[in-house]
């Protein structure tokens, strides 16, 4: 007989998610280039909305929408989807919950590249499912490996496009190859976090697949492009049965009121997203090519589509070294050791004068000129 109560033995492999740094080893706070947070802040509409006076009767008494029917109405309006088929989340990463709980359990295979985003192992840990890691194609995800490594106890397809933390990108094409060949009882789940810092027009198919297919979910987030990370945002679209199930597994009243009515308007600033898009675009390609000058000291980036570049230090400046030097001209980045890339850095695109700040370290670290 136990003297306390005991957790599921799988819960026990569990390692709580560890979210960017923000602060020095010292304490001193940092300017925070590690979780993909958007340099532009958030559009000045959704601010309005969280600096308002409540525009409903009981104020903070009252619950929120339970269905966030006007925020639904909005994104499918935005993206020719049925708000019937949407579902609204505490950021992306309830519903992504939601949907692997839905469909795995003890004794299951939830499936996803080698690097991916960290939250997906932990995912499926939480079920008792086996998280499995398929192999890479240059850091990047590949189709073909996904599809080599699915077994008969394959339930769930976890695929971030554009990816975190490589910010590589799969089209169109490749990921209906994926689905086509996946069998029709497995769950494919296309993580959009980073969607919207794709050129203007360019996607990977996968809003339209959720539509027409019973085993595809696409989630998107209000924490990156939108700017509203604070307010825990997220939603997802797929066929009936799939909205259903998430449905049932969601929170109750799961999204605030502030949240939704920040959201709403933020959907309607699509100006806002554009700009966020453009700089992001502008200083990532800056600092690349500042990244590639620097290739003769072993300094390279991956190409990415997201808002971050991955930088690998492969001379004799190293990673640890970039990171302290970094931390003491006042920026944090991510370190991936933990990921498997314990000689990259993942570099989060700021202001543009953080970005030109962050390259003048990169560059004194190397012995050149500023």
């Amino acid at each position: 007989m136990t003297s306390k109560p005991e957790p599921k033995s799988y819960i026990l492999g569990i390692h709580a998610y560890v979210p960017g740094k923000s602060a020095a080893s010292d304490g001193r706070p940092l300017i925070k280039l590690s979780a993909n947070e958007n340099p532009l802040g958030s559009s000045l509409a959704a601010l309005e909305e969280l600096e308002a006076p409540r525009g409903f009767a009981n104020g903070a008494a009252a619950y929120p929408d339970p269905d966030c029917k006007e925020l639904r109405a909005a994104i499918g309006e935005l993206h020719g989807l049925d708000p019937a088929r949407i579902v609204c989340g505490t950021g992306s990463g309830e519903i992504l919950n939601c949907a692997v709980q839905a469909f795995a359990g003890a004794g299951d295979e939830v499936l996803f590249s080698k690097y991916s985003f960290s939250l997906y192992p932990l995912l499926a840990h939480k079920v008792g499912a086996t998280p499995v890691m398929a192999p890479d194609n240059n850091l990047a995800a590949s189709v073909d490996f996904i599809l080599d490594s699915v077994t008969e106890r394959t339930k769930v397809v976890l695929l971030d496009n554009p990816n975190n933390p490589i910010g590589s990108w799969l089209d169109a094409s490749e990921i209906e190859r994926l689905h086509e060949k996946l069998p029709a009882d497995v769950l494919l789940v296309l993580d959009q976090a980073y969607a919207e810092y794709l050129p203007q027009g360019v996607d990977d198919g996968g809003l339209e697949l959720a539509q027409e297919k019973e085993n595809v979910l696409v989630t998107r987030t209000f924490a990156k492009a939108y700017g509203l990370a604070a307010e825990r945002i997220g939603w997802a679209t797929g066929s009936a049965h799939l909205i259903d199930m998430i449905n049932r597994l969601r929170g109750p009243f799961n999204v605030t009121t502030s949240g939704q009515k920040a959201a709403l308007a933020a959907v309607g600033d699509q100006d806002f997203v554009r700009a966020s898009r453009e700089h992001n675009a502008l200083e990532r390609g800056k600092f690349v090519e500042v990244i590639e000058s620097l290739g003769n000291h072993g300094l390279t980036a991956t190409p990415s589509e997201a808002n971050f570049v991955l930088v690998h230090f492969d001379g004799e400046v190293k990673a640890e070294e970039a990171l302290s030097a970094l931390a003491k001209a006042g920026y944090a980045v991510r370190h991936l050791p933990s990921q498997g890339l314990p000689n990259a850095l993942r570099i989060t695109i700021g202001k543009a004068e953080d970005m030109e700040r962050v390259a003048a370290c990169l560059r004194e670290l190397c012995g050149e000129s500023a």
